[in-house]
């Protein structure tokens, strides 16, 4: 019997609680053990970007964290499922402050890639006698089945599809619907969206028993690889750039309908050499890289090219540190001015309290 959790980042209660567990009805229907989270009640803090889960997995030292919080419980309720179901609240056309906040914490510590590396490390370290953790054996549970659903009060939607999409390329889980709700408010009387989350439940579950042969069953969209339909088009030139996957392609206008193609291999000049630009990198990068790896950061190969970036970048961070000038830019910045915080009279104090003492503006008297 596979197991489906489901995730709700919304109010106690709310729309997206009762939505998440209509969804999980579904997925109960079809034959799977459910379980019901709210995110809200766990203790998440933020990533801070100190990268001691980088340095950790890179050395064969396991899958840590200098937090302690509820967020390894989550990860582990998750990674332990055989389907995955997250309904969000939409927050200034996006995700949930709540659900950026998992998905850093997700990346790059839970990076499945990331995780491969470091248990080469550790084993190596292992059969050569030394020190060596490797890391749990549940963060290599990819491809498992996961639908997303954002529900919006307006129809001010357009980038939480991109934010729920990326968070799901750290674990490489496969997402199966990716779909938002707008004017959603009534959603509980509106028997469409009902029988919808029904739908999804029931369908996340039935992926989950074989989650190999899984596949995309929401609405295609103009992305032809990941189904993102947000991008970022170059000022100037037909050039876009998928907000998920990365790819980068030209529109195209077929049968009245917007779409992006990609070209196989690197634009070239008349001679055949690679265009690059200022950094050297590819001008106009095709699906796949000089060695034949697939550019998109939703794959492993992505995500191996991706590793190889970051580690160049770290590395030649790391030589810039060792130098006396890079020391004494950061001793300037340092020595410049200190951060501001509150007197101990105003800390947690009320943004209305604060500003009651404030010159009014014309007209508000």
């Amino acid at each position: 019997m596979p197991k489906v959790v489901g995730v709700s980042f919304g109010t106690r209660n709310g729309n997206n609680d009762s939505i998440c567990k209509e969804a999980l009805m579904g997925a109960q229907e079809a034959g799977a053990e459910i379980e019901f989270i709210r995110a809200q009640d766990l203790d998440i803090k933020h990533c801070t970007g100190c990268i001691t889960c980088v340095k950790m997995l890179m050395s064969g030292r396991g899958n840590m964290c200098i937090h302690k919080d509820d967020f390894d419980w989550l990860a582990h309720e998750l990674y332990t499922a055989d389907g995955i179901i997250m309904v969000d609240p939409i927050f200034e056309t996006g995700a949930t402050g709540l659900f950026h906040t998992v998905m850093d914490r997700f990346g790059p510590r839970m990076d499945t890639g990331n995780n491969f590396i470091s248990m080469q490390i550790a084993q190596k370290a292992l059969a050569e006698g030394g020190k060596g953790v490797v890391p749990p054996a549940c963060v290599f549970h990819t491809g498992i089945p996961v639908a997303y659903l954002g529900i919006g009060g307006s129809d001010w939607g357009t980038h939480i599809q991109s934010d729920h999409a990326i968070q799901s390329m750290t674990p490489a889980w496969k997402v199966v619907y990716n779909e938002w709700i707008p004017w959603s408010k009534k959603a509980l009387m509106d028997d469409e969206v009902v029988a919808r989350a029904h739908k999804i439940g029931y369908d996340i579950a039935k992926a989950a028993e074989d989650p190999e042969h899984a596949e995309y069953m929401g609405e295609k969209g103009v992305c032809p690889h990941c189904n993102c339909n947000d991008f970022y088009l170059y000022p100037g030139e037909n050039r876009a750039v998928c907000a998920v996957c990365g790819l980068q392609g030209k529109i195209v206008l077929k049968d009245g309908k917007v779409t992006v193609e990609y070209a196989e291999h690197d634009a070239t000049d008349e001679n055949g050499n690679v265009l690059r630009d200022k950094n050297g990198a590819p001008a106009f990068p095709g699906l796949v890289d000089e060695r034949g790896l697939c550019r998109a950061h939703d794959t492993m190969e992505g995500k191996q090219i991706h590793g190889e970036d970051i580690g160049r970048m770290e590395g030649e961070l790391a030589q810039l540190q060792k130098g006396d000038e890079y020391k004494e830019r950061v001793k300037r910045y340092k020595e410049f001015i200190t951060p501001t915080m509150p007197s101990a009279d105003k800390r947690y104090a009320k943004f209305q309290e604060l500003g009651a003492e404030d010159p009014q503006p014309e007209g508000a008297r």
